[in-house]
């Protein structure tokens, strides 16, 4: 395979693990204001990427690509109510979340 347009072998970089590779897409508000048209612009985006992931043999599964966004304080505050969880003033806390093996 002739290499072309690649910068030589240096530091980290190594030409020989570039690849072929669809990209991703992000959309923001450089100023922090949430609005519906960010949402609006990322399935735009989710959309024109479908081509890239993969499907299951029963071709309805696909390769969990999906949206990230914010979820409001105000959506935390009445669930955690709901639990009687105390929480934390906005931008106090941290959300995450861990997929488990599932044992039978």
């Amino acid at each position: 395979m002739e290499e072309k347009g690649y910068p030589l072998s240096q530091g980290l970089y190594d030409p020989d693990f570039e690849h072929e590779a669809c990209g991703i897409g992000m959309v923001a508000n450089i100023n922090g204001k949430k609005t519906h048209e960010i949402v609006e612009n990322a399935i735009t985006i989710l959309c024109n990427l479908e081509h890239r992931g993969g499907q299951s043999a029963d071709t309805s599964t696909g390769d969990g690509a999906g949206i990230l966004t914010q979820i409001p304080h105000s959506f935390f505050e009445k669930q955690c109510e709901k639990e009687n969880i105390i929480l934390p003033n906005e931008g106090d806390y941290g959300i995450g979340w861990c997929f488990y093996l599932k044992i039978l």
